[in-house]
């Protein structure tokens, strides 16, 4: 009943700047907390940025390069990447941990390609 969907991936050169937006709609109640994950061909899902709460937490990979913002009704999460790297290149997907169980929802994800 909930749906996130990402927007905002592209092509870049590296030095770069791109901004991702995720979307929720349906049952949206007591978002605990949003984040963006990302996965790279033959690597493991990562964690890129967490917002819960007020409060933000980074992967020193991208700290001080990328933004983690909310809109006012938590309903829509941004990332905001720039300075950006080869090895930024994934596919980006959106998270939401909602309501007293915790249960967690996920994007179909949106691709990330920076160039050098």
């Amino acid at each position: 009943q909930v749906q996130l969907v990402e927007s905002g991936g592209g092509l870049v050169q590296a030095g770069g700047s791109l901004r991702l937006s995720c979307a929720a709609s349906g049952s949206i109640f007591s978002i605990n907390t949003m984040g963006w994950y990302r996965q790279a061909p033959g690597k493991q899902r990562e964690l890129v940025a967490t917002i819960s709460g007020g409060s933000t937490n980074y992967a020193d990979s991208v700290k001080g390069r990328f933004t983690i913002s909310t809109d006012n009704g938590k309903n829509t999460v941004f990332l905001q990447m720039n300075s950006l790297k080869p090895e930024d290149t994934a596919v980006y997907y959106c998270n939401a941990e909602m309501g007293i169980i915790k249960m967690n929802y996920w994007g179909k994800g949106t691709l990330v390609t920076v160039s050098s």
